[in-house]
């Protein structure tokens, strides 16, 4: 497909991308604060809610079509999406957690996925009514306004979001460090990169293809890096899709929050998300 028709491609589906994750964030604000039933699942007790079902659903209804792939941290995962090229990778809440106590820092974050690589990115943070939107090759925006990621290189005064026990390690190898609070949609403490209200973000182990894909483009789109700690950028859509330690930062910054950390690569990195 020629460039042109591709881009055009792209913004049709950023369109429909962003009109979906809106009204997924609507359907999610209707629970939020409320009653709410809610249940775990997994090894790890991870919670879910009647909403995170109800705004997985209205996505799937609005984005799926012939041929696509579907990656939903609450769908049933389905092995026909590794033969997919053009594959949905979905959180329709991230940061469930935080949903479920009240907090404003959760979100709706979808991408789609082409052979491995986000394309086009749309987050929602329905209770901040923030709306970051990406295409490949065109840029990032929060709520329709451009946004760059912070630039320099010093970790001096450098403004870092992630695990608490993550930061803690960091600081002791790079003093000068300004831990910030946690984040708890990993999705969102990424964005926030993106568009500089953090300097840089840490996951720390245990990351899903849903929690990143999105955010993985708009940091990118914004000037920034989000890669493993070997400085490889991410692939999407394995049949495990799950990330180890992960950095993002704008460029020069990220590269020296690296070597930072590879420095110390006989010592322990705790694994918290």
């Amino acid at each position: 497909m020629p460039g042109s028709e591709r881009s055009s491609e792209h913004l049709r589906d950023r369109e429909r991308l962003a009109a979906a994750v809106k009204e997924a964030g609507a359907i999610a604000l209707n629970f939020f604060g409320g009653p709410l039933k809610s249940w775990t699942k997994g090894e790890g007790d991870s919670p879910v809610t009647e909403a995170d079902i109800a705004a997985n659903d209205l996505l799937q209804q609005r984005l799926l079509a012939p041929g696509d792939g579907w990656l939903s941290e609450e769908s049933e995962n389905d092995p026909a999406r590794l033969n997919a090229r053009r594959v949905w990778v979905i959180d329709p809440i991230d940061g469930t957690r935080a949903f479920i106590a009240g907090r404003e820092d959760w979100t709706v974050s979808a991408a789609l996925v082409v052979d491995g690589r986000p394309v086009v990115a749309a987050l929602f943070a329905p209770v901040t009514d923030e709306l970051f939107l990406a295409t490949a090759g065109g840029g990032a925006v929060r709520n329709d306004a451009p946004i760059l990621a912070s630039a320099g290189g010093s970790l001096d005064g450098a403004r870092i979001a992630g695990p608490k026990r993550v930061l803690d390690w960091i600081a002791l190898n790079g003093p000068g460090i300004v831990a910030m609070p946690r984040v708890h949609s990993l999705a969102l403490r990424l964005a926030r990169v993106a568009h500089s209200r953090l300097d840089a973000a840490v996951a720390g182990g245990s990351g899903h293809d849903w929690d990143l894909a999105a955010a993985d483009l708009l940091v990118h789109e914004a000037g920034g890096m989000l890669t493993a700690l070997d400085g490889q950028m991410l692939v999407y859509n394995r049949p495990e899709p799950v990330h180890g330690v992960l950095i993002a930062a704008g460029r020069e910054r990220h590269a020296a929050l690296a070597d930072l950390v590879r420095a110390q690569a006989s010592v322990s990195i705790p694994k918290f998300a």
